[in-house]
């Protein structure tokens, strides 16, 4: 079941698109209680679809960085322990996943939150990053598929 998961900065946890109104989203929370909620045009809305993480050579898209680290926790919840770890224990359980990260580009902070977000995915039973999570057409998307035609 393919789904536009979002994330609205300000706030926390992630969203799921229900549906589209005339001037805002209804969003639904992915957590124990799927509350449902407008987020307007000023409210800064991710897809996250369209994020992506910074290597020494390209930009790996959130996508692939989440199965990798579906691959090394073999599809459980991160065993890292957000809260304690030290930035650098962040960084090395990082290169685990994405090896070649840009260390400088790349925060604590931005781990922690791909570990945070990874986790609510788990627990929301998102496990097919690839199928569930990618880009869907619609007025928020660039003309993605005349890029593709054109490479």
């Amino acid at each position: 079941m393919q789904q536009t998961i979002l994330s609205i900065a300000g706030k926390p946890g992630l969203y799921k698109l229900v549906s589209r109104g005339k001037n805002n989203l209804i969003v639904e929370t992915l957590d124990s209680d799927h509350r449902r909620m407008p987020a307007f045009s000023n409210d800064r809305i991710t897809s996250l679809a369209d994020i992506a993480m910074f290597t020494e050579t390209d930009d790996v898209p959130l996508m692939d960085v989440l199965e990798s680290l579906k691959t090394l926790e073999n599809g459980k919840k991160a065993s890292i322990d957000i809260k304690k770890a030290t930035g650098d224990e962040l960084r090395q359980y990082f290169s685990k996943i994405l090896p070649n990260f840009d260390r400088e580009r790349v925060h604590n902070s931005d781990i922690k939150k791909l570990l945070q977000w990874y986790n609510i995915l788990i627990d929301n039973g998102i496990t097919d990053f690839k199928e569930e999570m990618k880009p869907t057409e619609g007025d928020n998307i660039d003309n993605r598929k005349d890029e593709e035609q054109q490479q």
